[in-house]
């Protein structure tokens, strides 16, 4: 049986990194959001960005305007999918001060560095980023503001931790993990983190998962992502999860927030975007991959979804 979450994961272009290694000793307190100029080795100003920290040692309180506070605790990571201004602390009730002006950059380029501090009980963490040139995305549109996961709780809980355990011994060393390693990281703890709230988020949790979890448009989810040149229409998934068309529509629409066409040619022009940007396969060749029938089709939903044609599209990446 196709699963519609791994289908999707491998959909979703993520580039991470960790760009601050942080030490702090009781008491302290900080406010902070990652910024573009964070990302500026993996990605040039990402338009969605998530924040998340990893807990080496120690502990902290994390709060953002709305939520409630939380505590995180050594083993565990914290993301913020909307990546909010929020503020760490060892204990309540401290005034913050700029995390940005504590910051140290690193002499040869490397991870940034913050000490800081009043001498007592130690946190140490590294801090990261997931970003992506894709505005929008509606497995991250449907993660709440603040998303907790313990990294030796989910299923790779063993690979997970060796990947994370190495990479603080190398920051601990002195040594900068290369790029490649720590957005693999990256990448891999998003991986977990959307494992682990699949199966933990509630019924009034809205959104992408709630259609995941229910077995009819679940599996019409991940026919679409496992064959996305299909000539799906509305009437063949209907068909594909063995409902009406009217049910069928009624139903993705309801879960999704968009009717399957609409989710259909979005997902469509998100793989021809990657095709332009990462290949130099012919414009009419990546039409008839992403599902259309003619380049002529294909130039015209992209024009209107992103308001250029592919081709000015293409060369508008390769300048920048």
């Amino acid at each position: 049986m196709i699963d519609p979450l791994s289908e999707v994961l491998r959909s979703v272009r993520l580039t991470g990194g960790i760009f601050l290694d942080a030490r702090f000793t009781a008491p302290w307190c900080v406010h902070t959001q990652i910024l573009t100029e964070d990302c500026g080795s993996f990605l040039v100003k990402p338009p969605l960005l998530i924040a998340y920290h990893f807990v080496i040692e120690g502990r902290f309180l994390l709060s953002t305007d709305g939520e409630p506070t939380i505590e995180v605790r050594a083993g565990e990571i914290v993301l913020l999918p909307r990546n909010d201004v929020h503020t760490l602390a060892s204990a309540s009730g401290l005034v913050p001060t700029s995390a940005r002006h504590l910051m140290q950059p690193s002499a040869d380029g490397g991870l940034a560095r913050i000490s800081h501090g009043g001498g007592g009980e130690t946190t140490h963490l590294v801090c990261g980023f997931l970003g992506s040139d894709e505005s929008y995305n509606p497995l991250i549109a449907t993660l709440p503001r603040v998303l907790k996961l313990g990294v030796r709780e989910g299923v790779s809980r063993d690979w997970v931790e060796a990947s994370v355990r190495y990479a603080a011994s190398e920051l601990t060393a002195g040594r900068f993990a290369s790029s490649n390693l720590t957005s693999r990281l990256s990448e891999l703890l998003f991986v977990e983190a959307m494992r682990q709230y699949s199966v933990t988020f509630t019924d009034q949790d809205a959104g992408w998962l709630k259609g995941v979890a229910d077995p009819q448009i679940g599996r019409a989810l991940a026919a679409i992502h496992h064959n996305i040149s299909s000539p799906w229409s509305a009437d063949s998934l209907a068909r594909e999860v063995s409902m009406s068309r009217s049910a069928f529509v009624d139903r993705f629409t309801a879960l999704i927030g968009m009717p399957p066409i609409r989710y259909l040619t979005i997902w469509r022009l998100q793989a021809a975007k990657l095709g332009l940007r990462e290949t130099r396969k012919p414009i009419q060749q990546l039409a008839q991959e992403a599902g259309y029938g003619s380049g002529e089709a294909f130039s015209r939903a992209f024009k209107r979804e992103f308001g250029l044609s592919p081709a000015l599209w293409r060369d508008q990446q390769a300048v920048e």
